[in-house]
């Protein structure tokens, strides 16, 4: 994983207390994000953030050019953060997140 990691608890927002029932063969070779929890990922290089399970609130930094953004990834959907680029995530609902981060081998462009 080529980026700074750093986790955060959440204050308990109503949220229900449940595990997420992630199959082993979408935990294989990624991250849980637990309910309650946020992370923060800086890239070291460019990199995609891939979500493998549940939907993923994303922050991405201001920059010099544009504010910061705010989307949600559903399963199957992806965030390419160029180096440098800091994003903090955290589950969009009570279920939890499974993701990966990848360095990008290329640039659709």
């Amino acid at each position: 994983m080529s980026a700074t990691y750093t986790t955060s608890s959440l204050s308990p927002l109503s949220l229900p207390a449940r595990a997420a029932a992630v199959p082993p063969a979408v935990r294989r070779g990624a991250w849980q994000l637990p309910v309650g929890q946020a992370a923060s990922l800086k890239a070291a290089s460019t990199s995609v953030l891939r979500v493998r399970q549940g939907r993923v609130w994303v922050t991405r930094d201001a920059t010099d050019k544009w504010g910061s953004e705010d989307v949600v990834l559903a399963p199957g959907e992806s965030m390419t953060v160029l180096a440098g680029q800091r994003i903090v995530m955290e589950p969009w609902d009570g279920f939890g997140a499974t993701y990966t981060w990848d360095a990008a081998t290329t640039l659709a462009g």
